[in-house]
């Protein structure tokens, strides 16, 4: 409402919006919106600030003849007398009658004037106290509505810093896992080369050791245990990096949502707290036309839930691979430890069994170089035997030698004779039974030696099998990370 004389205060057209209450319950909200208070401009000639042009406009008064004058009565100039300025001229310009009605007329029209005057102030007096009235409640009901703004902006703010704090603390703890699940996996790297030495140590066997046995067939499995291992460990590494990249794109948007709150936060709030009185209130022209909006209060809430929901759905993916990582490493390390321990089994029987073997070796060579001992004084005792029949072969023959010198008829085949005769068969016999006697024992003594030798060597690969197995392999595997190594917790 303008005052006379004074500027007019700026009244903008806005429209008015409807309460809102689109909190928790973002389900409900409709997908569409219409303003029920359409914009209408303010007429072009409604311009501010406004000052009229001027307070008052010149009185005119145009006199009219009076009603009974000749002019009025139809006389036209030539017929009217001279003017004759003596007071006895006959004819004067009006009547008192002519006065008097034109004194009544515009006494008339004074008071038409001043009635029309009041009526004036009295309607622009009710039209003032009217307007503002209405300005007075268009203002409240803007007022309290960005309250209401202010409110639902600092709720789902409070929304979105929960769950920005919730999703950086799974981030965080995401991370932590990560590096646990890359600290297993480098741990795993060990006990993979402790088994491909083992195996490459064991390819050092020699001769009739060098065996496919349990043992190798259980450190392959290992190998296979601990690939297969680190293969599942590298996919949900991957898993968990991909996860992370998820995570830190919803707390972005959460981050970005939230300082767009806030800034529509502080911005609303000013909004909210000015007055007629505050510092800083201005006129803005024509900025009521501008509709600048790219959103509903509906697409506004659904557009918040969407993200606090998807960070939502990120952070229950991450949580769950979390918990997969958790039981992918307790299986991994029982795997691994239940393997090794088999092996380990595996080559305590093998030791075992070498052990066994090797002593029954050096039982039997203890044996063989016994009875080496015995053929050696067998055959001494056999040389001695054929040497010993050497003197009674002399004197048999030589018996008979001299016996053959007897002269004619005392050449006779006696008894003496034929006893003679057989002793020097029987010593050659026993000769010559003595000679084989002594080959057969020289050629026992060469079996003993060469078994000798075989037992010596097979004994040294058993010692070098002992040595790889036992020392060596087995010296290794006492590296193998403990439990706590193989679940990334060191």
């Amino acid at each position: 409402m303008e005052m006379v004389g004074s500027p007019l205060t700026a009244t903008y057209a806005r429209p008015r919006s409807t309460p809102t209450k689109f909190l928790p319950a973002i389900s409900t909200m409709a997908s569409s919106y219409k303003n029920p208070f359409p914009h209408y401009p303010l007429p072009q000639s409604f311009s501010l600030p406004w000052l009229p042009s001027a307070y008052y406009k010149t009185a005119a008064i145009n006199p009219s003849l009076a009603p009974f004058s000749r002019l009025s009565q139809g006389l036209t100039p030539s017929k009217m007398l001279d003017f004759v300025s003596n007071r006895t001229t006959l004819f004067t310009r009006y009547t008192p009658d002519d006065w008097h009605r034109s004194n009544l007329t515009n006494y008339k029209e004074s008071e038409a004037c001043r009635h029309n005057a009041a009526l004036l102030r009295v309607d622009t007096s009710r039209m003032i106290q009217d307007k503002y009235q209405q300005t007075k409640k268009t203002q409240v009901e803007s007022t309290k509505n960005l309250g209401e703004r202010v409110n639902d902006i600092e709720f789902w703010k409070s929304e979105l810093r929960h769950e920005l704090d919730e999703m950086i603390g799974e981030t965080n703890a995401l991370t932590d896992m990560k590096k646990q699940l890359e600290r297993a996996l480098a741990e795993t790297e060990a006990p993979l080369q402790v088994s491909q030495e083992c195996l490459l140590h064991r390819e050092k066997r020699m001769g009739i050791d060098l065996v496919c046995d349990d043992v190798e067939k259980q450190l392959f499995t290992e190998i296979d245990v601990i690939r297969s291992c680190q293969k599942r460990m590298q996919q949900h590494l991957e898993k968990a990096k991909e996860q992370l990249m998820s995570n830190r794109a919803a707390q972005h948007e959460l981050e970005k949502d939230l300082a767009n709150k806030q800034v529509a936060h502080r911005i609303d709030d000013k909004c909210h707290h000015l007055r007629n009185t505050s510092d800083g209130i201005s006129y803005y022209r024509g900025v009521e036309r501008v509709d600048a909006t790219i959103s509903v209060p509906e697409s506004w809430a659904k557009f918040t839930d969407n993200n606090i929901f998807c960070s939502q759905g990120e952070r229950a993916a991450s949580t769950k691979l979390r918990d997969n990582i958790k039981n992918l490493l307790v299986v991994t390390a029982n795997e691994m430890w239940h393997q090794f321990n088999t092996v380990n089994v595996a080559f305590t029987n093998r030791i075992a069994e070498t052990a066994d073997a090797k002593s029954k070796i050096q039982t039997h060579l203890a044996k063989t170089l016994q009875e080496i001992f015995q053929i050696e004084m067998n055959i001494e005792a056999i040389r001695k035997a054929i040497r010993d029949k050497g003197p009674p072969l002399k004197v048999a023959q030589t018996r008979l030698d001299e016996r053959t010198r007897r002269p004619n008829v005392e050449l006779c085949r006696d008894t003496a004779q034929l006893r003679l005769v057989n002793e020097v068969y029987e010593i050659d016999e026993t000769i010559q039974s003595l000679q084989q006697r002594l080959r057969d024992a020289e050629d026992t003594l060469q079996v003993l030696f060469r078994a000798k030798s075989v037992l010596e060597h097979d004994l040294a690969i058993k010692a070098n099998s002992l040595f790889i197995d036992q020392e060596k392999c087995m010296g290794m595997r006492k590296t193998f990370p403990s439990t706590v190594r193989l679940l990334g917790y060191v």
